[in-house]
């Protein structure tokens, strides 16, 4: 994507055979812009592409999506630090103010954001969004990634 100069691109996913291919796409848009939004509804597979993502960044942890605690941090190659947040259980954006979630989107290293529409007055000027709709009858999926 950043090669094109793109701002919006799509990918369709019709297995997960396709996951790396997908997140190898994100990773190449991630150079551009380290804050990434996963907007799509509950079972569209916002965890297992940024689990992809993360094993191609060379994280050796074991990534999960961290409902309870808000924020994993994993340590990709050559240290570079990655936030992975899931702000689904949250009720009010002074949670995510309460864990620094303004200083880590600050703070330059790649932030995945899962339900970032439940911080809507929090979330940087500009970020990726990846939008993942799955198709009701199949296991496909179609990701959009668009540059905001």
């Amino acid at each position: 994507m950043h090669n094109t100069g793109v701002e919006k691109a799509q990918f369709v996913m019709q297995s997960l055979d396709d996951l790396p291919a997908a997140a190898t796409m994100l990773l190449e848009a991630a150079h551009q812009e380290p804050v990434i939004l996963f907007e799509g509804p509950m079972g569209a597979g916002k965890t297992t592409l940024i689990k992809e993502f993360c094993r191609q960044m060379g994280v050796q942890e074991n990534v999960s999506s961290p409902t309870f605690a808000l924020v994993n941090e994993y340590e990709a190659e050559a240290g570079k630090l990655i936030y992975h947040f899931d702000f689904y259980r949250i009720s009010d954006e002074r949670e995510a103010l309460n864990i620094g979630a303004l200083e880590y989107f600050d703070s330059g290293n790649i932030c995945l954001i899962e339900w970032p529409s439940l911080i809507p007055n929090l979330l940087p000027e500009h970020y990726l969004l990846v939008t993942l709709q799955p198709d009701t009858n199949s296991e496909v999926r179609t990701m959009t990634l668009n540059k905001v």
